[in-house]
């Protein structure tokens, strides 16, 4: 068998070496807070503005058009709070059916607020339905939020189309894109988004920083009031070596984006041959899909069984998102899309990247195969 493999990265991706090289200063040398007015301050505040410019050219957006977050989630939460808090009154809020935690949670919250929350459906391939679509959007919402890439399946939204429609239609659109940047072209003007969302572990930049994109034209009430840094939209010291390890784990990932996307959608479809040949169902196949991602199960098999059997094994895979795995309920995505409750809560997410190589691919198979087998026999035996 070969080596132990990280086959996570949806989950989050190991620091790049180059981004840990230079984010080491801003530890040490260059600690200086960025809102202060002497050397060390002004060293901090050049470093955040490069690093603005470097996420901004990543994402086809001005500089001025990046808020620094913690990450994904408040990016999130800031759009969706910010606009419906901003409202004279309640209106209707549209997700779809598909959305991390951290969109539904947050549309749920303004809910309770008044809000009506509609959800948006998905065919069986986790795409969005068009009639149900334009079913909503003549409801006139008020905002829209439809994630650019499916942290479990991987499937690609037409955010572009999405994004048109509902401007006709007089809403704001805001999309999730942090499963997207680095793995497939993620141009925020190009979509045609009021408001995305990005975060750097999941490409190889330092946990706790992300960053949500928003056209200056969108009122935002802040979620986070205090010293008015970015713009008064998100105060509080800003993280300066996580920042700088953002900005350049951009600019590494952008720049080898097209390769990396063939070498990975190659590794992929190894990994899917591998699992059709053990009988299993790879979901969304007909889909446009991440290069990386493989969402997968096997009739009457348990998936958290199966994930803690492999991760013995030496092979760290998961059962769904990071964020839900801890309550072991049926994917949602999967549920969604309309699979049956047993298999989508018996659902693997084999997810690839920089550092993936052919050998741990064939050795996860290796190991998936010897699992299955030893499960499939366990299971014969209590019938």
């Amino acid at each position: 068998m070969f080596a132990p493999a990280y086959l996570d990265y949806n989950a989050t991706a190991p620091l790049r070496p180059e981004v840990r090289e230079v984010m080491a200063p801003y530890f040490e040398a260059r600690f200086g807070n960025a809102s202060s007015r002497h050397e060390y301050g002004r060293q901090a505040r050049a470093a955040v503005d490069r690093a603005r410019a470097q996420v901004a050219a990543a994402v086809g957006a001005h500089a001025t058009e990046v808020i620094f977050t913690s990450g994904g989630s408040e990016a999130n939460n800031l759009f969706l709070k910010g606009v419906c808090g901003g409202r004279r009154s309640a209106g209707v809020l549209a997700v779809s059916a598909i959305e991390h935690p951290c969109v539904r949670e947050p549309a749920r919250q303004m809910r309770r607020a008044g809000w009506q929350l509609r959800e948006l459906r998905v065919d069986g391939q986790g795409r969005v339905d068009q009639a149900g679509y334009t079913a909503i959007l003549a409801e006139r919402p008020a905002l829209v939020s439809v994630m650019l890439a499916n942290n479990e399946t991987g499937v690609l939204q037409p955010i572009e189309v999405l994004a048109a429609e509902a401007r006709a239609a007089g809403a704001l659109f805001h999309t999730d894109a942090v499963q997207a940047l680095g793995k497939t072209p993620v141009d925020f003007h190009r979509l045609g988004v009021n408001g995305m969302t990005v975060s750097a572990h999941k490409i190889g930049g330092p946990l706790g920083i992300g960053a949500l994109v928003v056209d200056k034209r969108v009122d935002l009430v802040p979620q986070i009031a205090g010293g008015g840094q970015e713009r008064g939209l998100r105060s509080g010291t800003e993280n300066v070596p996580a920042i700088v390890g953002f900005g350049v784990a951009c600019e590494l990932a952008v720049a080898a984006q097209r390769a990396e996307a063939e070498r990975l959608a190659q590794l992929r479809q190894r990994v899917e041959a591998g699992v059709a040949a053990l009988g299993g169902e790879v979901f969304s196949l007909r889909a446009e899909r991440l290069p990386n991602t493989v969402f997968f199960a096997f009739d009457r098999l348990d998936g958290e069984t199966l994930v803690g059997k492999l991760d013995r094994a030496g092979y760290a895979v998961a059962s769904g998102s990071a964020c839900s795995s801890a309550h072991p309920e049926p994917s949602a995505t999967l549920m969604a899309m309309g699979v049956e409750a047993e298999m989508a809560r018996g659902a693997l997410r084999v997810s690839l990247g920089w550092a993936t190589v052919a050998e741990h691919v064939d050795g996860f198979l290796e190991a998936l195969a010897m699992t299955v087998r030893d499960l499939r026999q366990m299971t014969a035996c209590s019938v």
